[in-house]
């Protein structure tokens, strides 16, 4: 069969590679072609545009990119056509994703989504496009697929990928294959102090929201060292000028999980590191702070009870949440203290990871589930 991959992220990158792997496990002779990196690659598909050249953030930055992304679109449908797969696959990316699934399926391909949009939060408008043009939907979130049981539209939950990533990495680095963390920047590290992890984020502009704040936590901390995990694009001098005030601070590149197995304790921005974190059992406090207008949009917007996805999965407080004015460097002392040195609290937190733990692998092995999924979709009968 002929698969065609599109993902235009980093994290579709990693899904997108192991998918192919067992892809090609259920069908030897799979041809497969797509948009993604070099993770991609090196799984066996032939990629035809790097994400890396996708990645259009924010409204201003949408509208001055328009004429790329309207170029990326027709190229996306030529190679299509040129191609002819036996189905579409669809990673996240939602923008970019719906937009060639409503095409493909009007020029009759047929059409799987891995890793649904997070249309739970806002613009659930998009259920209407996804029910109507996609004929498989494939979801990584326990909750949502009594989501889309609400719109009368049936999905496969098959785990989440990341379990099976972290549990590689954690039994490479158990078997001493993985190496100890080396600290970047020309900081030293101690290594007769305990770690705390600092993941702010990967854009500029929430980096310099949250880290400073979470740096003067860390004055509060001399028994520890406070290690920042930098975002793989960003430059080591954009860190430098942040974290001159603080040369005790560690910071480590392309070691983010080396830094989480040895971390006592973690302040992580919102988003999908806090799912890593929870599976890497750190405990955590979630830190978001935004312009003051863009959150007012997004309190309007952005339909959740919480905002971190070890909340949002468990159904409650897992993990504290400090959010917008209430992420100052006082409360995430005080929440660092009590994960650091309150028994119940840490003995209550590894429970309730290990409860999260086993409902991300109900699906079993996510990769495996969805390509056995996929497969069977688009063999003849």
């Amino acid at each position: 069969m002929k698969y065609y991959i599109i993902a235009g992220e980093a994290s579709g990158d990693l899904h997108g590679s192991n998918l192919i792997r067992e892809i090609k496990k259920k069908d030897e002779a799979a041809s497969i072609r797509g948009w993604g990196g070099g993770l991609m690659k090196e799984a066996g598909a032939d990629i035809v545009k790097d994400y890396r050249d996708l990645a259009f953030m924010g409204f201003t930055e949408v509208i001055s990119n328009l004429p790329t992304i309207l170029r990326n679109i027709k190229f996306c449908k030529s190679d299509i056509q040129q191609f002819k797969p036996d189905v579409i696959v669809f990673i996240d990316y939602p923008g970019f994703n719906l937009r060639i699934a409503e095409w493909a399926h009007k020029t009759g391909f047929r059409t799987v989504y891995y890793i649904s949009p997070q249309v739970w939060a806002w613009k659930e408008s998009r259920v209407k496009t996804i029910r109507a043009y996609v004929d498989k939907m494939l979801v990584i979130l326990p909750f949502e697929k009594a989501f889309f049981q609400r719109w009368d539209y049936n999905t496969e939950y098959v785990g989440h990928p990341l379990v099976e990533v972290i549990e590689r990495y954690k039994a490479s680095a158990e078997a001493g294959q993985t190496p100890d963390i080396y600290m970047s920047g020309g900081i030293h590290s101690k290594p007769n102090l305990p770690l705390i992890a600092c993941l702010p984020g990967s854009r500029k502009q929430e980096i310099l929201k949250k880290l400073p704040v979470m740096m003067e936590a860390s004055r509060s901390f001399p028994d520890y060292q406070f290690v920042v995990a930098e975002a793989p694009g960003l430059d080591p001098e954009f860190y430098d000028e942040i974290l001159r005030p603080y040369p005790n601070a560690g910071r480590v590149r392309n070691q983010t999980y080396s830094l989480l197995m040895q971390a006592k304790a973690a302040c992580v921005t919102s988003g999908t590191a806090t799912l890593e974190t929870a599976l890497f059992g750190v405990p955590e406090v979630i830190c978001y702070k935004g312009s003051s207008i863009s959150y007012q949009i997004a309190k309007r917007l952005i339909k959740v009870k919480y905002i971190s996805l070890v909340n949002l999965i468990m159904d409650r407080p897992v993990v504290s949440e400090l959010i917008q004015e209430e992420m100052n460097a006082e409360n995430i002392v005080a929440g660092l203290r009590k994960l650091l040195t309150d028994e119940n609290t840490r003995r209550r937190i590894g429970n309730d990871y290990s409860e999260l733990h086993d409902l991300l692998s109900q699906g079993g092995n996510a990769s495996e589930k969805a390509a056995g999924l996929i497969v069977d979709f688009v063999k003849p009968r």
